[in-house]
This record gives structure tokens, sequence and C-alpha cells, in this order.
């Protein structure tokens, strides 16, 4: 069932209500918001924002990787800003203890110096109300199962017929659901595979504060990173080559210089990720009781793990440093999003919602025969899937999530991979074939890989699993590693990985030159893995089926009838990467009684939190060059009018994983700051927003700025962009 902690439940918004609520898809404004934003300041047209025959905002707005982070371009020659930890894995990837670009940052002189990227950036075409397309053949007598069916067809019909002629490598075409299932929409989208980085600035500015501030207010953090795009001679989208020209775009976003005052308007456009805002009480009851924090511990063993390792060697600290940054972001979000539940009380204000919904539904014989029983059917499907919830998370966190052994196996021999189908057919040449493409991507993994680390994963997420997850779940070759080692897990991984032929790339090409199959059968993470995924098939996947049935029609019935019981209302629809705009003002907030915190940070908050130390990687360590900046207020124009340099300011916009790197863009369209966080007070925002105490906290434009041009020497970026004084 689908019921993790990131879909959405947007509660009611009405034209007079706080518009600082909504993920509204840029389409929709016009009809839906446009009003609403006039009065918080806007002063464009909805044609300026989104347009299919001219150019507009939309055009500017990139989902990079499909969805993972969003970018912005911001010069005529395909220049793109986005998070400094949107870009970590392509600044750690090129990084080596020669040139450590995450310690001393990047800027490419010339265009030439630039660094291939490994993600492509999507720019969307278009979006479509395809609703009636996709529930033509769809009626009320239909099962679950036919809706489904008939659902199915009708996107693939649609899809094959809009892909026609198209490159998939280069051209795509998505249809989603929205609203639980009740509407539909496509979205067509041109893909650039050729994206290369342009500069980022040292750890200790676009990650000043690491995870003791992450997600917290006030923060100091220059957030930012820097690509290219490039297109053919005919400026379409293609692959990389030498020969590449920098994509002329449709609109290139110009960059305010004025700054940010309370209350000026503010609105965001990106690719945020999932929220669950139409989570019902029995799925928050669940994440505080048992999901979350059984994420957060799972994490926070690897996290560990991880630090011991990467504190002995330089070395093994760039290797593991974006898997580290991954891990912890969301050990935090986890964390937080728990206690906010709580303290927030999202369990009784969804209770109230359930029963102002059941009231509604049964007050009339028609609605109660369609709604009444809507609740029921999700509750009944939690407290089904109750024995599954702790394997499940297990499965996601220590298993598919956990030692990398585990997924270089997974990936190269076990299950579907192209090796275990030539093992089954018994396929010699398929067999040769498949050793060649592992290979092949050996150089790459191994170049970030680290064997003790990996052994002292592989013994704690062994430990952990077969001591805190029913024994039903449990694959015979644990049980036997198990008994053999008496409960001894790290004994085990130590004799495993002395013997293993997949730690290092020379020992895997030794191990392929003698391949046999009788010899693979005897690995016994090989053993593990198989069998760990056909416990996850059989005994969690296929059993969830039959009421994930139950579930997904009891949300569809749920969020249709509450359109109905608030149909004066205006309802954003679910998060789930695709383009949305929020919109709303500059705005402090007041977390608790008696604290107000400012809308704005500047470098005199940074220097405040400095830790002085000579270890670079400290998350409070200031480079030299900064502090130099500051004590002479060498700050230039990107200075306030009393003279000191911001850093970051806070916002009322609704923005979620996804968001990070979206442009946050003033009432005339200009970009005045990038969104990288929400703050720790409203970390059950996903699930329940709350209007007065959730804020979006961006990078002032003005610091990105002040960096790449005074800090980093980098004048000829400055030199691209369209700046507005």
């Amino acid at each position: 069932m689908k019921k993790t902690i990131l879909i959405l439940f947007v509660f009611i918004t009405t034209f007079q209500a706080r518009a600082d609520e909504g993920m509204w898809l840029p389409m929709l404004i016009q009809r839906l918001n446009y009003v609403d934003m006039q009065k918080h300041g806007l002063q464009l047209t909805a044609e300026e924002i989104y347009s299919v025959n001219n150019s507009s905002l939309k055009d500017a707005i990139v989902a990079l990787g499909g969805g993972f982070c969003t970018g912005e371009i911001i010069s005529n020659q395909g220049l793109m800003l986005t998070n400094h930890h949107c870009g970590y894995g392509e600044i750690q990837r090129n990084s080596s203890t020669e040139h450590d670009y995450l310690t001393d940052g990047f800027w490419a002189k010339t265009k030439e110096d630039e660094l291939p990227a490994d993600f492509s950036v999507w720019f969307l075409d278009r979006m479509d109300d395809v609703t009636k397309t996709i529930l033509a053949e769809v009626t009320d007598e239909m099962s679950e199962a036919e809706r489904s069916v008939a659902i199915r067809k009708a996107i693939k019909t649609l899809s094959d017929k809009e892909m026609e002629g198209k490159d998939e490598k280069f051209y795509k075409v998505q249809i989603k659901s929205f609203y639980h299932g009740n509407e539909y929409y496509m979205f067509k989208y041109n893909i650039f595979n050729d994206v290369r980085l342009v500069g980022a600035p040292p750890s200790s500015i676009g990650k000043f504060g690491g995870d003791t501030d992450n997600w917290m207010w006030p923060r100091h953090t220059g957030d930012f990173s820097m690509f290219r795009v490039y297109a053919n001679a005919n400026n379409e989208p293609t692959d990389y080559s030498k020969d590449n020209k920098p994509y002329q775009p449709k609109h290139h976003l110009p960059i305010s210089l004025k700054g940010v005052e309370n209350g000026d308007y503010a609105m965001i456009m990106g690719y945020p990720g999932s929220t669950d805002r139409y989570l019902t009480s029995f799925g928050v009851e669940e994440a505080v009781k048992v999901e979350q924090p059984t994420r957060v511990m799972i994490r926070r063993a690897k996290l560990d793990i991880m630090d011991k390792g990467m504190e002995k060697d330089q070395k093994v600290r760039i290797q593991y440093a974006s898997k580290y940054a991954r891990i912890s972001n969301y050990w935090k979000y986890f964390q937080g999003q728990s206690q906010q539940l709580v303290k927030n009380n999202v369990q009784q204000k969804k209770e109230k919602l359930e029963s102002e919904f059941l009231a509604w539904a049964n007050v009339d014989e028609t609605r109660k025969e369609k709604y009444g029983n809507a609740l029921e059917l999700i509750e009944n499907s939690y407290k089904e899937n109750t024995s599954y919830t702790l394997p499940n998370v297990y499965f996601q966190e220590a298993v598919f999530q956990g030692p990398e052994i585990f997924t270089f196996v997974l990936g190269n021999f076990a299950f579907r991979s192209d090796m275990q189908a030539a093992i089954l057919a018994n396929d010699a040449a398929k067999i040769e074939e498949a050793k060649k493409g592992i290979l092949e991507e050996a150089p790459e993994y191994f170049k970030d890989y680290n064997a003790e680390i990996d052994e002292n994963l592989l013994a704690e997420m062994l430990s952990m699993f077969y001591h805190n997850v029913d024994a039903k779940f449990h694959p015979a070759t644990l049980k036997t590693i198990a008994s053999k080692n008496k409960n001894d897990f790290k004994k085990f991984a130590a004799n495993y990985m002395a013997k293993s032929p997949f730690t290092s790339e020379e020992k895997l090409k030794t191990y392929l030159a003698k391949f046999s199959v009788k010899s693979i059968k005897k690995d016994p993470i090989y053993n593990i893995m198989n069998e760990l995924i056909d416990i996850y098939i059989k005994e969690i996947i296929t059993p969830q089926r039959a009421t994930n049935t139950d579930y997904n029609k009891g949300m569809r019935l749920f969020v249709d009838g509450l359109r109905q019981l608030k149909n004066d209302k205006i309802f954003a629809s679910d998060a789930n990467s695709t383009m949305r705009l929020t919109y709303g003002n500059v705005l402090p907030y007041n977390p608790q009684d008696a604290v107000t915190y400012h809308y704005l940070t500047t470098l005199e908050g940074v220097m405040a939190k400095e830790v002085k130390t000579e270890n670079k990687n400290h998350e409070f360590y200031i480079p030299a060059r900064l502090k130099e900046l500051y004590d002479k207020k060498d700050y230039g124009q990107y200075a306030t009018k009393d003279g000191k340099l911001p850093v970051g300011f806070l916002s009322n916009n609704d923005i979620t994983g996804g968001n990070s790197g979206s442009p946050v863009i003033n009432a005339k369209g200009e970009l005045i700051g990038t969104a990288f966080d929400g703050n720790w007070e409203a970390m059950s925002g996903d699930i329940y927003f709350e209007p007065d105490l959730q804020r979006t906290i961006s990078v002032d434009i003005r610091y990105t700025l002040f960096i790449i041009d005074k800090y980093a020497g980098a004048k000829h970026l400055i030199n691209e962009m369209t700046l507005v004084r």
C-alpha cells in the first residue's frame, strides 16, 4: 500500500484564505489563483508565467534528472542555477585527493573547463488535462481491478500516440494521477542530456552549518551550484559532444539586485516530489509510532558507521560525502517530522476533518451509499497491513539502501539481472555478455567504494534485520549465518568480506575470468539477496495487493467527497514531481512564545557561528577569503542599504523535496533567491500545512552573486546574467 509519508493532503483554501498553502499547476492559475496572486502583489500576467505558444517563466524552469531537484536558467547561454546539495553528487564525482572540489570549490574559467555532469535536465513543453480521455471507459459499476485495467490501457494508448515519431532519449510523455485517481494530466518534456558543471562554492559555504543547521532557522548557508545546458547545432536536445553549443533558452530569468523586504511578493516554480496531506489519522498514527522512528534508527546506525570511516582518510571522506548527505538529510527529516506531527496535534486535526466528512456523507442516503464506507476501507487496510509496516521499512532501509554489496550483487548477479537471466537460461553466450557489462560498470562503482565501511554496514544491517524483524521474514541463509556464527554478524561480515570477490575491481576481474554458475550459487550474499527478494514479493508485496484495492478505493472516494463537502473551496492537487507554482510573501514567523524570527539573515550571522578550527570540513569552518571580505566589508553592489550582506530569507511558500534549487521570483518575474529548505517547527507540513509556522528558507540571490563575483572572482559568469538594479 502506498502510504509513505510523502504524498499530499491539501486542506481547503479559498480566494480569501491564505494563499501560501498550495502547489498549483501553472496551466490552472488563470482560472484558480490569478486574482489572489494579484492581491499578494503579482505584476505579471498569467500568460507571462505559463504559456504554450509564447516564451514564459515556465521555459526557464527545469527538472534535474526528471525531478530529484529543480534548476533555473539564468542566462541566454544556458547557464543554470540550482542548490549546492543538488549538485553535490557531481561535485563529489569529479573530486579527488588532488582536486578536492568539495573542500575547495570549483569554478570553470572558460566553457572548455566545464565538467560533464551525469544527469539530464527536463524542460516542460506543455501540460494538458486528459481526465475525460483516461476515464472515458471507466464506470461506477466497475470493480477497482477493472477500473485499474481500463485506466492503464487508456494511459498507454494516449502515451504511445503522443510518442509517435519521437526519440525517447530526448522527449518524454508522462500521464499522472491527481487527487488519488480522480483526475489525470499529461506532461510533455524535452530532455537535454549534455549538462556540465560550471561552478560551486566550497562546502564550507555551500553546506555551512551541516547537519546541525539542516531544516533550521536562522540559516546561513550559501546552498547553490551552477551548471550549463548544451544543445546541438540546431539548439535541440542531444547527448554529450565536445561540438555541442550552449543552449539558447526560450526564456531566462533576469536577476534582481533590489533585494527583499518584509511583505514582498514571492513565488516559487519547481518540481515538488511528493507530500501526503490527504493522509488520514490512521496513517499519521502509523507514521509516528512505527514507520518514522524505525527509519531514523536504521539511518542513524548507517551514518555512525560512515562517520567513523570518513574520519580516517580524506579519500574515504570524498568517496562517501554524497552517500552520507543523502542518508543524513532524510534522517533528520523523519526525526523532525515525527516530533512535529505530535507537537502540532496533526492526528487530532485529521480526526476532526474525518468526523466532518462522515457527518456529511451520512446525512444523505445517496452520499452514504457512495462515500459512507470510504474511511472504513482505509482504516481496515491499515489494520490488515500492520504486520508488514516494520519489515517493509527494514527492506527499504537496511536491504535496498543497506550495505553496497547488497545492491551490487542484486543489480549484477541476482534476481532480474542480466547474469541471473543468463544463469537461469543456462546460456553461456549471455553469461559472457553479462560479464562484459559488469566489468564496464565496475570502475565507476569501485571509485567510491570502501570495503571496511561496507563490512561494518553489512554486519550492522544483518544484525538489525535479524533481531528486529519477525522471523517469518528471515531468509534461510540469514538463519544459517546466525546459527553458524552464534549471532555474531561482525564475525560473519569479516570472514565473508575477506574472501568476497565483490570488494575490489581487481578481485572482481579475477573472479569473472574464472566465473562459474556453481561458484556464484555458493556465495551467501547472492543467496541471501535472492531469498530476500523472494520473501519481499511473496510475504509483503503480494499480501498487500489485496488490501491495496480497498485502500485505493477508499482514498479516491474520500478525496472526491472532500472536494464536494467543501465545494466553495479551491483544492491544490497532490505533489508528484510535476511543475508547480506556489505564491505568498516574504515573512518572519513566531516559533514559540516570546520568540520572533526575522525574515533575513546576514554575513554577520555566519561569522557569529564560526568554530575556529583548521579542519576545513567542520560544519562551521569559515574560509579565510570570506573572513577577509567580511573584515573589509567588501560587498560591492550586493550589500543592503545599511551596508550588510544578506545571506538567506524566509517566505511563506509551500514547498517540499524536489523543490530544492527552485527559483524564488518577485512580482515582476525576477530572480530573488533559490529555495533550499523548510523550517523545523513545521516539518509536519508535508502531511498538514501549518500556515502560521510554515516557511521556505532560500539563499538570497545577492549572496550567491557575491560569492561568484567577490569570493570566487568568476566575474565572467556575472557578465552572462541579466541584472536588474
